[in-house]
This record gives C-alpha cells, structure tokens and sequence, in this order.
C-alpha cells in the first residue's frame, strides 16, 4: 500500500466517511486494511492540550470558515487533524507541525498579547498568509506535489495544516454531503460533467 492508499484510509476511519463519498475506489489491500484496523470515529483525540487544540480549531475554521455553508469545525476537522499528526504522521512530519503550531502561538501572543483563538478572523488570516509567504519556496507548492505526496514530507507546518484541513473537510460527512454535491450510488469521474454557474462539484469527483 503506497503513502496515499494508507492516508485514505486514514481519513475514511477518522471520519467515518464512504469511499464512495470520499471519491475513490479502495483495492483489495486497503479492504482487507480497514477490515482489521482499530475502530477511529469513537476514539478520543487527547493528545494536544487545552490550548494547542483552541489554536488548532480556529487555524481549521480560518481555512474553511462557516459561512452559508458549514465550516471545518462543524465537519469535525480539528479532530481528524489532531488524530492524524499523532497517528499517521512520521514522527519527522509530527515534529513539524508541532513546532509550526508552537511557534504560531508563540508569535501570536508576542505581537497581540492574545491566543490566537481570540483573533478577528482578518487577523487570524493574515497571520496564515505570512506564513504561506514565507513557505512559498517549498516543493509543496509546485504543480502537482500538493496532496500528501511522499517528496514534500518535509513541507512547512502551513502546508501540512492546508493539506490535513482540505482533506479532512471534504472526507467527512458534512463536506460531502452538504458542501458538494453527493449521490448515494457508486462513484465514476466523469470530467465532462456539467455544471451551472454557481454549482459546487460532486463529492464522487473530489479525487
């Protein structure tokens, strides 16, 4: 099973999303994978404190913030976030999001005297578009890398954030079903498939 097919499955436990829903088909191998594999959705996420996960669900909801439609803490992001750096990351990529999310704190109370939890959300964005800036140099941002791709493993805290948050919302429920578009019937990529000015996108062609 490649880095991809295992972080699939990843997110379809920790979500409690369908392939179908997700977007993909699974192989023989991640069947038999999530057939045996510990049961995510029901497990507690306890391995950040109080304060690094306000600042990790108001990083998510900044990314995807609730507007007409739902946000990332409403699609249970901030969770499946914390689950995946402590038990899917390598402990080099785990290190780097903690120091990237450490570090954000830090800063945060330095330059504003406040948790960046109690930020404006203008704040709160201006603060990530900094630190994209000053990832830009990073492989992940070149065509084609982005999205769990092993070459990019070392990528900037941003990047992991951006990649885990997007990835997170758009496997669980709420982002399937309530932001795309889902039908309750096996999934094919059709990319002639039309759509009207203001249509969001099938949760079957998300991958």
């Amino acid at each position: 099973m490649n880095r991809r097919q295992f972080l699939e499955c990843a997110a379809l436990l920790i979500t409690g999303a369908t392939a179908a829903q997700a977007g993909f088909a699974l192989t023989e191998e991640q069947r038999v994978y999530l057939a045996t594999a510990p049961n995510y959705i029901a497990r507690k996420a306890d391995f950040l404190s109080p304060e690094q996960r306000s600042t990790l669900a108001l990083l998510t909801e900044t990314v995807i913030p609730r507007t007409e439609t739902p946000g990332a803490i409403d699609a249970g992001v901030p969770r499946f976030v914390e689950l995946m750096v402590f038990e899917w990351f390598t402990p080099d990529e785990r290190a780097i999001f903690l120091n990237g999310l450490n570090a954000l704190m830090s800063t945060t109370l330095e330059n504003f005297n406040k948790p960046f939890e109690t930020l404006g959300m203008e704040q709160r964005t201006k603060i990530l578009e900094e630190l994209e800036s000053e990832a830009s140099d990073s492989l992940w941002y070149e065509m084609g890398n982005a999205g769990m791709g092993e070459e990019v493993s070392d990528a900037p805290f941003i990047c992991k954030l951006k990649e885990l948050t997007i990835w997170g919302f758009f496997t669980s429920e709420v982002g399937s079903t309530q932001v795309l578009r889902y039908e309750a019937m096996p999934m094919t990529f059709d990319g002639n498939r039309p759509l009207d000015k203001d249509d969001s996108s099938w949760a079957g062609q998300l991958l």
